[in-house]
């Protein structure tokens, strides 16, 4: 088997793939990355067991057969080539020699047979969409996925895909983010929870892509293809929380002010909160929104005023100043908008501009109790 390939979208091609293998793994093989070869052909593959990726590219080649090559080695001699062609061959010492312009360098192989299997879907119901609108949706949730061991299904993303529109939901139980394009549409209803691991993977690859993606799933896998690239992963097993029953639905206080100032201003003064709580407190009255927190033990206290427009009763909530941070850093908007029931019910944050036409963004940040 043999073959030549231009060395920087070799490398280009392996540092995505070299996304999903974890850097403790039980198995050696997942160390590895699977070259199959028919023809001019090249696809290459790597896993951690629960997600497999493989890209395809063109190489000058009319051999066949497969090899695992170690990955890490490959990477980094492949990181200090400059663009140039490179000749794989593999020899009958168990090696693969890399031949470049300057020298020759051999990697000892493991055997193609004992590299698991990517997983055939069977009877999958599919859907299409763009990859840089799939990568914003990835991007707008992800950060909102829980970490807690015992409640798995809230570490993921929740994919909801109907007639009516796409919807992307993540939660941790303190904040939930709800995106939606009512632009889009899927031919049949269905439901599933991603893990991160794979999302991670797709945002970096599909960010700006004009490329289209097929998303194929059943009950228990996911596959995504585009551009010569296939991903297929594992869903999260469980029912997805009724994530409408804690969206309130009266909401009449409603404060709006621009994104950067109060993201600014509640950066500062969180910085004199509790190192455990994080809790900063919201004032507001008429068109004044008064930000505090204060650090008992320390002595150490901020307060700052900011005019905002506010409709609605004179009030005070408490929130985690980290949650809101991330929030408020997520949304790309000029303004945006907080609206309030009561100081112990969920506040409501949305942008009011920089939305595409169809695309609608729901975030949702549980109060903390106030210390009076």
């Amino acid at each position: 088997m043999k073959f030549i390939v231009s060395s920087s979208l070799l490398l280009k091609k392996l540092q995505v793939l070299g996304g999903i293998i974890n850097s403790n793994n039980t198995l050696p093989i997942l160390d590895h990355f699977l070259f199959s070869l028919e023809g001019s052909s090249l696809t290459i593959s790597a896993s951690d067991l629960e997600t497999t990726i493989s890209s395809t590219l063109d190489v000058e080649s009319n051999e066949g057969g497969s090899v695992c090559v170690p990955a890490r080695l490959l990477l980094d001699t492949l990181k200090t080539f400059p663009e140039q062609p490179l000749t794989f061959t593999v020899e009958d010492n168990h090696t693969v020699e890399i031949s470049s312009n300057h020298g020759k360098y051999a990697l000892a192989y493991a055997n193609a047979d004992d590299f698991p299997n990517a997983v055939e879907l069977k009877d999958p119901s599919s859907t299409i969409i763009m990859g840089d609108i799939l990568a914003t949706a990835i991007g707008k949730t992800l950060f909102a996925t829980g970490n807690d061991d015992l409640r798995p299904v809230m570490s993921g993303v929740f994919f909801q895909l109907s007639a009516d529109g796409l919807t992307w939901v993540a939660t941790d139980a303190h904040k939930l983010v709800k995106y939606m394009r009512t632009d889009l549409a899927s031919d049949s209803d269905a439901e599933f929870i991603m893990p991160k691991k794979p999302l991670n993977l797709l945002k970096s690859i599909l960010a700006g892509s004009e490329e289209e993606v097929v998303i194929e799933y059943n009950e228990s896998n996911a596959k995504f293809s585009f551009d010569q690239t296939q991903l297929v992963c594992r869903l999260i097993d469980g029912k997805y929380p009724n994530y409408e029953a804690v969206i309130p639905k009266e909401n009449p206080n409603k404060l709006t002010i621009g994104r950067n100032q109060f993201l600014n201003s509640v950066k500062r003064v969180s910085i004199f909160s509790n190192k455990t709580t994080h809790q900063i407190r919201l004032k507001i009255a008429g068109a004044e929104l008064q930000i505090s927190a204060e650090d008992i033990d320390y002595s150490n206290k901020a307060d700052e005023r900011l005019t905002c427009d506010y409709q609605g009763d004179d009030m005070q909530i408490g929130f985690n100043s980290r949650f809101l941070t991330e929030m408020l850093g997520n949304l790309g908007s000029e303004d945006v908008s907080l609206e309030m029931s009561l100081p112990n019910r969920a506040g409501i944050l949305t942008p009011i501009d920089g939305q595409d036409e169809g695309e609608e963004t729901i975030m949702l940040v549980m109060p903390v109790m106030l210390n009076s």
